[in-house]
């Protein structure tokens, strides 16, 4: 759950459950509520443009929103993320750093902005991490504070549903305050939502708590109307207050979603993919894929599509030089998605999403 101003809907912070889309872009359009630096206030429409580039070690997302409020005023905002694994490897204890930054402004008001930066250690489903938040409101002095973080996270094979569960303290002004954020992601076919629940705790700083809920439902591949609803913690480092908020809208995407395919029974156990060996370390993997294009991208490339071949009767096919091991991949179709091939067993990758599991014999 990502703090600070949210742009236009809550959902956009939110990654991809699955690889779906190595890369993203969007324009959303509608009414709702704009917090600012003091206050909030309602806005008759927002144009909100988002973008995001996601692969199994790194995220960039970045999202910004000009609002039209009361009296002929624009309110805008922006935000940047960054998630970046130090470490190609899947096993052990990778290192990995995150950024933020993002601010606010009024055409008749005040501009604030924060940055945060996080230096965590990340192995299976837990994170762990310190580093820094600083913040500046206009004809305001700035702020800086030590942030510690933890995080876990659990997606079951068999459910297309992300459970999470962030807790942040921070050292703001001599003083510790402590957030704690839970919530359940869900990325279906067609509709992509999440309910989170937040609480702040502290001592010296008033104690408070906040809850929120999206949906966004794809009427086609490529358009989604959403809505959201709730209410934000406050944010000290751009004065944003704590309030209730509402928005809806259309958001049009500049690719199209990737089409989730799903058997009419849900298998239990999932396997592995079991490699067949051609000779010496050669071995060959065979998927069936609608495509005019499919490359495979693994842990033993450093996550380099190389090129399948196609049999026809949209059979792809790979000899891959491999010893005898257990690997991670995706397969990229046309491309630009990213997807886990049906019926294979699959592991988190550590950013909300799935990595196929290929066992070399």
């Amino acid at each position: 759950m990502r703090m600070g101003p949210v742009s236009f809907l809550a959902l956009l912070t939110l990654l991809p459950l699955a690889l779906s889309a190595q890369r993203q872009a969007s324009l959303g359009i509608g009414p709702g509520i704009v917090r600012y630096s003091g206050g909030s206030s309602f806005s008759a429409v927002t144009v909100s443009p988002a973008a995001q580039s996601l692969t199994p070690s790194s995220y960039f997302g970045v999202s910004g929103a000009v609002s039209l409020l009361e009296g002929g005023v624009w309110a805008s905002q922006g935000r940047a993320d960054v998630w970046v694994a130090l470490s190609q490897r899947t096993g052990g204890v990778r290192p990995a750093v995150s950024a933020t930054i993002s601010g606010s402004t009024r055409s008749d008001g005040v501009a604030a902005g924060s940055g945060a930066a996080v230096i965590e250690a990340v192995r299976g489903n837990v994170a762990l991490g310190v580093g820094a938040v600083t913040g500046v409101i206009q004809q305001e002095p700035g702020v800086g504070a030590l942030r510690v973080r933890g995080r876990a996270w659990w997606q079951p094979n068999t459910a297309p549903a992300q459970l999470s569960l962030t807790t942040e303290a921070t050292r703001f002004l001599g003083a510790w305050y402590t957030d704690v954020v839970g919530g359940v992601t869900f990325d279906g076919a067609r509709t992509v939502g999440s309910v989170w629940l937040s609480g702040r705790f502290s001592k010296t700083y008033a104690s408070s708590g906040a809850a929120s809920a999206t949906v966004q439902y794809f009427l086609t591949p490529s358009v989604a109307v959403e809505a959201s609803g709730g209410n934000y913690l406050r944010d000290p480092f751009q004065g944003l207050p704590q309030a209730g908020f509402l928005a809806g809208g259309v958001r049009v995407f500049a690719s199209r979603r990737a089409a989730m395919a799903r058997s009419g029974t849900v298998q239990p156990v999932l396997q592995p993919l079991v490699a067949a060996r051609r000779a010496g370390d050669t071995v060959v993997v065979r998927f069936r894929m609608a495509a005019t294009s499919v490359a495979i991208a693994g842990n033993w490339n450093a996550w380099t599509p190389s090129t399948m071949h196609t049999l026809g009767d949209d059979i792809w096919e790979a000899a891959l030089r491999l010893p005898t091991g257990t690997y991670y991949f995706n397969l990229v179709v046309d491309g630009q998605e990213w997807v886990v091939p049906g019926g294979v067993a699959t592991i988190s990758d550590g950013m909300g999403g799935l990595l196929a599991i290929l066992n070399v014999m």
